[in-house]
């Protein structure tokens, strides 16, 4: 983009607009994951609807390349481009809630610790991640699913309207009364339908939660693996919990003796009955004798909290996915084997529940399209040396290999890399796709909006 160009956007926007050569640069181009590097041609800073809406005309009209930022989290760095302008929604950070109707309307921009804080102040919340530095956009998009799941559904079961500027550069809001066709795509589909502006999200009673985490030594992963295939299934709802390899942090409430030690390990949360976390105390001792076991019960902001400070923003990422309906025993040896081979401390792998409320939605009501699956799994290769991110991409892509034949095939689009290729998101929406299509020629004919996991509109 040239200087005139930029001056014009400029002059079309209320937010600033953040060109290359402007000091402020490099540091809004800067994401979650340090591991991307990229150069966009500038940054439109939109501070409502109407700037949103002007950016995507102007891009349009100067025939542009067009990313999409909201919190920034994206683990292949989908929202920016080299050479492209992003359309950046970080200042539009803003919740309202209802009280009375436990609704909240979030901007575009908000992170899940902006919703977490403005609903606990009422004792509300919604299903939404496991950190509270993720982006409520991009989040939601992809379905979504966190410490709430098994009680609550997803966090796109819990979207019940958005406001959303198509690639056109019209607006318009939606919902299951209002273009119900879109509605069904944004809950799960990703970016590929618009820009959306607010989220609206259904709340439930949420206050105090149990929180507990639990860990054994790695060796130990087999036996653990084995009670907890069944276990966690079986566990009323208000239980959720998820499984994780990795080194132990070097702080509390970790006991200095088992800092940087490989482990296995589950953390827990309950929410409709936190006193009874000495149920757990108990249960956690079946597969083996833990190394550290703690509970308490924890506003439930600092338990979305709780890992901010162990992977903040800057390190080097590389992440995959899969969904699992069963944990096999071939599995647990691929597990065993990469657990005891963590190349960083930082590196980890998680099992995610998306049962319980989760199934309760049928297939075909959003663009999710695995209610059958049990757990969402991620492999994410973490260190803060540039220098490691060979080492830490070789680790993940071969765990994954090893273990994707026991997976469903398809993956939490959020877990995708961008270096995967179109099959695996054909796979993520299974039969959805062609609908999906559909929707995206109706939406979006030319594709305007392809800087994420992307489905081509139909022919």
């Amino acid at each position: 983009m040239d200087g005139a160009t930029l001056d014009a956007l400029r002059e079309a926007l209320r937010g600033p607009v953040v060109g290359p050569r402007d000091p402020e640069y490099d540091e809004t181009r800067a994401i979650y994951n340090a591991m991307i590097d990229r150069r966009p041609a500038a940054f439109a800073r939109c501070l409502d609807a109407a700037d949103v809406m002007r950016t995507v005309t102007f891009a349009r009209e100067q025939d542009l390349e067009l990313a999409v930022r909201g919190g920034g989290h994206s683990g292949p760095g989908l929202c920016l481009v080299d050479g492209a302008l992003t359309l950046d929604l970080s200042l539009m950070r803003w919740v309202r809630v209802d009280p009375v109707t436990r609704t909240a309307q979030v901007g575009g921009g908000s992170l899940l610790g902006d919703l977490d804080h403005a609903g606990h102040g009422f004792g509300l919340a919604t299903p939404a991640g496991i950190m509270s530095t993720t982006g409520a956009g991009g989040l939601t998009l992809g379905g979504g699913h966190g410490y709430l799941t098994r009680r609550y559904g997803l966090t796109a079961d819990n979207l019940i309207g958005a406001d959303v500027v198509l690639a056109d550069g019209t607006f318009v809001t939606v919902s299951e009364d209002e273009r119900p066709d879109l509605f069904w795509a944004l809950r799960g589909g990703g970016g590929n339908f618009g820009v959306v502006t607010s989220f609206t999200y259904r709340l439930h009673p949420v206050d105090t939660v149990g929180v507990a985490v639990t860990v054994w030594p790695v060796a130990s992963t087999r036996e653990v693996l084995d009670w907890y295939r069944t276990f966690l299934p079986g566990a009323p709802r208000d239980v959720y919990g998820f499984f994780a390899l990795l080194s132990v942090p070097p702080g509390p409430p970790f006991p200095e003796e088992i800092h940087g030690r490989k482990v296995c390990g589950v953390v827990w949360c309950r929410t409709g009955a936190p006193e009874r976390l000495d149920e757990l105390s108990s249960a956690v001792s079946e597969p083996a004798p833990p190394l550290f076991h703690f509970a308490a019960p924890m506003p439930y902001p600092a338990l979305q909290a709780m890992f901010d400070g162990l992977i903040p923003a800057g390190l080097q990422w590389y992440w995959r996915g899969d969904f699992f309906d069963r944990i096999a025993d071939g599995a647990i040896d691929v597990h065993l084997k990469y657990g005891e081979n963590l190349p960083t401390p930082l590196s980890t792998m998680h099992l995610y529940p998306v049962d319980g409320a989760a199934h309760d939605v049928a297939p075909a009501d959003t663009a999710w399209a695995y209610r059958d699956a049990v757990w969402s799994g991620v492999i994410a290769g973490i260190d803060p040396d540039p220098a490691n991110a060979a080492l830490i991409r070789e680790w993940a892509v071969d765990y994954w290999n090893a273990l994707h034949p026991f997976s469903m095939g398809g993956a939490y689009v959020n877990f995708v890399g961008a270096d995967e290729g179109p099959d695996r998101v054909r796979a993520t929406y299974r039969d959805h796709h062609d609908r999906l299509r559909e929707i995206k020629r109706r939406y979006d004919p030319d594709n305007f909006l392809h800087a994420n996991q992307n489905i081509p509109p139909a022919a």
